[in-house]
Formats: C-alpha cells, sequence, structure tokens
C-alpha cells in the first residue's frame, strides 16, 4: 500500500451540510477529488445547485438533497434518500454557518437565536441522525468546521454570538468522539482562521490590518489550503485521531 492511498475516499460516500460562502462548496469538492461520491445539504436551493455544478464540473458522482437542517425529519430524510441514491454513507462534514457581527450590547436576541439555531442545533441535529446511522453500521467520520473564533477572540471584528457557537461547536465535536469512538465512529473539527472570500470581515481594510498584523504567516487562507485538512479528518490517514480541533489559521492563535 502506498502512504497517499490513505488519503484516498474511493467507494465512499460523504454528506456536507452546505451555506452561502463557498466554504461548503470548497470541502465539498475537495472530498470529490479524493474519490467520495457526494452529497449536498442544503435548504438553500441557489447553493445547493452552485456547488453541485461545481462537482459536476470535475466528474464528481454527487446529488443535491434539499433539506432544513434543523429539522430532524428532514434531516432523517436526507440520510434516506442519500442511502436510496448511493447505498451507503461514511462521511458527514457540518459546514452551514452563519454570523452577526457587531458590538455585544447591540446583539439582539434573535440574532443570537439565529446563530445558535444555524452553527450548533443544525450541526447537533446532523450528527445525531448520522450518527446513529455511523454507530449502527460500526463505523463513520465526522467532520465539523469550528472556527479560531472558537478559541480566541479577534479584534476588531467582534461577533460575540458566533464565537460562542463555534466555542460549543469544539466542545460538542469532543463530547461525541469520546462516547462514540468505541463504536468505530470519529469525530473531529477544522477550525479556520481568517480566509480570503467575499463574505469574510477582512473585507473591511481596518479589519484586514488588524487580522494580517496578527496572523504570522501575514496573509489570509484560501478554502483551497485548508480543504486537504478535511479530507485528511475524513480518510483514514487519521484513522487515530478523534476528538480533535485541527486549526488552520496561519498561526493566528499565536500571536
Amino acid at each position: 500500500m502506498r502512504l497517499t492511498d490513505r488519503f484516498d475516499l474511493t467507494g465512499r460516500v460523504a454528506v456536507v451540510t452546505a451555506g452561502p460562502g463557498g466554504l461548503g462548496g470548497g470541502l465539498a469538492l475537495a472530498l470529490g477529488l479524493a474519490g467520495a461520491a457526494v452529497a449536498v445539504v442544503t435548504a438553500d436551493a441557489e447553493e445547493g445547485g452552485h456547488v453541485l455544478g461545481k462537482l459536476r464540473a470535475e466528474g464528481v458522482d454527487c446529488a443535491f438533497l434539499p433539506a432544513d437542517t434543523t429539522d430532524p425529519a428532514a434531516v432523517q430524510g436526507s440520510l434516506d434518500a442519500v442511502l436510496a441514491r448511493f447505498g451507503s454513507v461514511e462521511v458527514l462534514v457540518n459546514t452551514a454557518d452563519v454570523r452577526a457581527p457587531g458590538a455585544a450590547l447591540d446583539l439582539s436576541a434573535a440574532d443570537w437565536r439565529a446563530v445558535m439555531t444555524a452553527n450548533v442545533d443544525a450541526l447537533w441535529t446532523c450528527s445525531q441522525v448520522y450518527g446513529r446511522h455511523f454507530v449502527a453500521q460500526g463505523r463513520g467520520a465526522i467532520v465539523n468546521v469550528g472556527a479560531v473564533a472558537g478559541s480566541i477572540a479577534g479584534r476588531p471584528h467582534f461577533d460575540v454570538a458566533f464565537g460562542a457557537s463555534k466555542a460549543a461547536v469544539h466542545h460538542l465535536t469532543t463530547c461525541l468522539a469520546a462516547e462514540w469512538a468505541h463504536h468505530g465512529v470519529r469525530v473531529n473539527a477544522l477550525a479556520p482562521g481568517y480566509l480570503s472570500s467575499d463574505d469574510s470581515p477582512t473585507t473591511d481594510p481596518r479589519v484586514r490590518r488588524h487580522v494580517l498584523e496578527d496572523t504570522p504567516m501575514e496573509r489570509l487562507g484560501t478554502v483551497e489550503e485548508i480543504a486537504p485538512a478535511v479530507v485528511f479528518l475524513a480518510a483514514d490517514a487519521s484513522s487515530f485521531i478523534t476528538g480533535s480541533v485541527l486549526h488552520a489559521d496561519g498561526g493566528y492563535r499565536t500571536a
């Protein structure tokens, strides 16, 4: 066996929950290029169609399954549809999230709840529904997308709800990993730093200056740079890794 075979996802099926911003699509593409068949799950039909187009352009066996990821019945329906379409599922990648930037004293109850619903409740629902299937089959890998904001507060871009939700994602990851390890199910998280994207807070020049000063690599990351880390966490290359939060932040937390 070659070392690279440990990163090969050929014959496996990955489910990716996606939201606006391109991160889910980039991670889905990386999984597909590693050999996996990919099912994209999101209530956003436009985003789902966009991701599907990118996957098909690269020859990836894929499907778009519209579902409200906060609704257990809808998530169960997506699992049933994946099994009917592909015959199996071995990987779940939870990527969808939202933000509510601004001063903590000005944050509305509705905005707080919207962030927690999308970033924590939906991730928990998907993890529980797919986790039941993984436990029953005795194997599976879950990768949750957290954020460097779940470990450290950035400046001057404040987003208390987003940071708190990602801290919850990190801890939920370790709790599920501990509980499901003896069932053959691994649960890890990827915590990206600041990335170059249209919806990044670094589009504000003032924020960008502080971020670059506080990042030892002195630049923003890209989705293409962090996507291989998800492939690693989903593949046999990380078979003895569970309960970990892998930071991909250009050294931001060390500054």
